[in-house]
């Protein structure tokens, strides 16, 4: 005899997250900033142990794959690729057409998406970017924000191309990074969901006074904003 159950009513938002098979950072980020009344369902995406133009573009093969691997049956409110790099080489368009390939979803997102809506809100043109990446990655990104308004007029890169290095640069490095970047910029950019930035993001702003935003935090607000 089967026994009976109740049905949970549905009270919170559903979003999903494709992480890179190589971030150690975005979920806790995640978890840190997105408020209790949203769940968080992880997939990852194989993703190259080197960052580069070809190994950012060979995630299109996997994405469809990767949201997929969701639980079935689930309408989710919102799906995020996250990988700022790769948003911008793969480009978002086909970065959402993957996704709702392999799962159902009310909206997509990643961190460029984010980062222009967030710029648009508060009237942002020129930012000033910290970015981990060799020069070729880095430009892609710089390129595409150009396209849609947004220059980059001070930049600095620590120019690491594993991305095992990449979550083991120290906050303080990315701190001062940030602190000591010259030029004429409405904001600073910390770009990469896998660097460690939650942490120093008030204290650079006190430094600079101007905004200081990063991949995971404007994807987040961005997030939130679509639910």
């Amino acid at each position: 005899m089967a026994l009976p159950y109740k049905i949970i009513p549905t009270t919170w938002k559903t979003i999903g997250l494709i992480v890179l098979q190589a971030d150690e950072t975005i979920e806790a980020d995640m978890r840190r900033i997105l408020p209790d009344n949203v769940n968080v369902l992880v997939s990852r995406v194989p993703s190259g142990t080197s960052v580069s133009t070809k190994t950012l573009a060979a995630m299109t093969q996997s994405l469809t794959g990767a949201a997929q691997l969701f639980p079935a049956g689930i309408k989710f409110d919102a799906v995020a690729y996250g990988c700022t790099s790769g948003s911008a080489e793969i480009g978002r368009p086909k970065i959402a057409e993957l996704i709702r390939k392999g799962a159902t979803t009310a909206a997509v997102t990643e961190p460029v998406s984010a980062l222009i809506a967030t710029c648009r809100a508060q009237n942002i043109t020129r930012l000033g970017m910290i970015s981990p990446y060799i020069r070729e990655v880095s430009q892609k990104l710089r390129d595409v924000l150009a396209a849609n308004g947004i220059n980059v007029t001070a930049f600095a890169s620590f120019d690491e191309p594993l991305e095992y290095n990449v979550v083991r640069i120290d906050p303080s490095s990315v701190h001062d990074a940030a602190a000591n970047l010259k030029g004429n910029f409405d904001a600073i950019f910390l770009s990469c969901t896998n660097l460690r930035t939650l942490d120093v993001l008030d204290k650079i702003q006190d430094k600079v006074g101007k905004p200081v935003m990063s991949s995971n935090q404007v994807l987040a607000w961005h997030l939130q904003e679509l639910l």
